[in-house]
């Protein structure tokens, strides 16, 4: 089979595509296949995957054991609006409210997290009277104006135009030096003095129980009790985004669970189609009672993402993924935080389960996203995709499918020692 190649892909994004449609490397492959853990591009060069499609291939690519159920969907019935009645979506919603931490069982099914969190904000206005929303410096909640305004990483807002009654308040990510207790501090005080300047007006905040781009960010053991506790003085609810962690990344169904709190409204997408595009926003009867205006999505909880969904929660339960995440990703955070006692360029080393993120910055304590691109590339010629992330774009993202092995991994760790080791000594303060 022929193919285009990555010169004339290059140059036909430029072509006919947004000049916002970038690209990772100097030298990019062009992927043509993948199975479970792995990608192959157009010369059958295999790499392991180590970022997932950002946490989206949990299960793997075209797991066969997937695909069967979704390809006999696609032979049957592909697609109706949601008008009709068909049986995938209700029963992913019945399998949804038996997956979902505590109270939350109520569920609307949509396209992507975008259109999951524009829902449920939209959901949060309604169940309070209130237009205030709050979201944290750090976090990305999504790519249309309501959602990018409560994004609090410069690179992904576009345009520093938020929507009315929409608040930034800062993070809980760690600087450099500071304690997670004293981040969930600032982080608490600065949620607090909006909620303050704005009585019974803040409708919800909405957060990610650990930040994926904003550089795998995770808070304090504490933080979302007191945060909860803290909206709930105020009448407020808590939106948890869980687009990038939900779905056995972290070690549990989703992330918030390793916080022992149960959210308001708990949005999801990503892995939940484990490719075929497909998210929800989830609630309790409670909250879900007052949404009765007709609403719909298109090509949401369509047959065919509803059926495939169910697979895919039938593959991750059988197979123990989430159990698997666990203990892998006790051994690569193991395994980096060994390497960050070696390698001084190495400034921290954070996550739970099989999300990491390693941050990379000069002897000096400068954000290095020059020098994490660098070890991109070796990592991508020694067959190894890994991601990037971070409000400085200085921070390598682990986030590998659930199927990954400890060989894998292990492989994985030496040649990122290597190309750490080639880094270093390629440095130079005048550079």
């Amino acid at each position: 089979m022929s193919y285009l190649g990555p010169k004339t892909i290059i140059e036909k994004k430029k072509q006919f595509l947004l000049p916002c449609s970038y690209h990772f490397y100097q030298d990019p492959p062009q992927l043509v296949r993948g199975s479970m853990q792995y990608l192959y591009d157009h010369t059958g060069k295999q790499y392991l995957d180590c970022f997932a499609g950002v946490s989206v291939m949990n299960c793997g690519h075209s797991n066969p054991e997937i695909l069967q159920t979704t390809l006999k969907q696609m032979e049957t019935l592909q697609h109706t609006t949601t008008i009709y009645l068909t049986e995938p979506i209700v029963a992913l919603g019945e399998r949804l409210a038996h997956y979902l931490p505590g109270n939350l069982t109520r569920s609307f099914f949509c396209m992507s997290g975008s259109e999951a969190n524009e829902g449920a904000l939209l959901l949060a206005k309604k169940a309070t009277g209130r237009m205030g929303l709050i979201g944290l410096e750090g976090g990305l909640s999504g790519r249309t104006h309501l959602t990018m305004s409560l994004t609090g990483i410069p690179m992904w807002r576009t345009m520093d135009d938020p929507s009315p009654n929409t608040y930034l308040a800062k993070g809980y990510g760690k600087e450099p030096e500071e304690t997670a207790s004293a981040a969930m501090e600032r982080s608490l005080a600065s949620i607090r003095s909006i909620l303050e300047a704005h009585p019974n007006g803040i409708a919800a905040v909405i957060c990610e129980p650990i930040q994926g781009n904003g550089g795998i960010q995770v808070p304090h053991v504490r933080y979302f009790k007191r945060l909860k506790a803290m909206l709930q003085e105020f009448g407020a609810l808590l939106i948890i985004d869980e687009v990038q962690t939900g779905y056995g990344r972290t070690g549990k169904n989703f992330a918030i669970e390793h916080f022992d709190v149960v959210p308001d409204i708990l949005t999801s997408a990503k892995a939940l189609g484990n490719g075929v595009p497909i998210a929800a926003f989830s609630t309790t009867d409670e909250i879900a009672a007052g949404f009765t205006s007709p609403s719909a999505s298109t090509l949401g909880g369509n047959p065919v993402s509803a059926a495939n969904s169910l697979a895919v929660l039938d593959y991750l339960e059988s197979h123990q993924l989430k159990e698997r995440a666990s203990n892998l990703g006790n051994l690569l955070l193991e395994k980096l935080t060994q390497l960050q006692k070696k390698h001084s360029l190495i400034s921290d080393v954070r996550g739970i389960g099989l999300m990491a993120g390693m941050e990379i910055r000069t002897p000096d304590g400068l954000p290095a996203p020059e020098a994490v691109d660098r070890i991109l590339e070796r990592m991508k010629d020694a067959g190894f995709l890994i991601g990037k992330n971070g409000i400085d774009r200085n921070v390598l993202a682990f986030q590998p499918p659930l199927v990954v092995t400890k060989i894998n991994l292990l492989h994985m760790m030496e040649s990122l020692e290597t190309a750490l080791q080639k880094e270093y000594a390629s440095y130079s303060p005048c550079k």
